[in-house]
């Protein structure tokens, strides 16, 4: 599937408790299946082995041409798959992949690692 949002999941993040399942892995299998289920919008859902955010997993990036990319971890594979979702289908209703903090998804504003500029981006001038 491609569209105009890439969400990157990381398959590498284990749960503390240190089960069989990587919690990462689940996360992206219960997103991925969800986006089947719903054939909504255009998501392109991407499993990555790491993105370096091993102290606050499960971890998602949302990313897309000239817009804004989140970074967002603190996520549980079973509760916030649909708000994974949720948050991926609003992301691509924008034009600059900002979305409104009260548009997010409760554990998408608690959960903000980092917000990286567009590649290219020109910050206005001060007043």
């Amino acid at each position: 599937m491609t569209g105009d949002v890439t969400l990157f999941i990381c398959i590498s993040c284990k749960t503390e408790d240190g089960g069989a399942v990587r919690a990462g892995r689940a996360l992206f299998d219960a997103v991925s299946a969800g986006l089947i289920s719903g054939a909504v919008g255009n998501v392109d859902v991407k499993p990555v082995d790491c993105l370096a955010v091993c102290k606050r997993p499960c971890t998602v990036t949302l990313s897309g041409e000239g817009k804004w990319t989140y970074v967002v971890g603190d996520l549980d594979p079973v509760a916030h798959a649909g708000d994974v979702i949720a948050a991926a289908l609003s992301y691509g209703a924008t034009a600059n992949g900002i979305i409104p903090w009260k548009q997010r998804p409760q554990c998408f504003r608690k959960g903000i690692v980092a917000r990286i500029p567009p590649l290219g981006f020109q910050p206005e001038e001060p007043a």
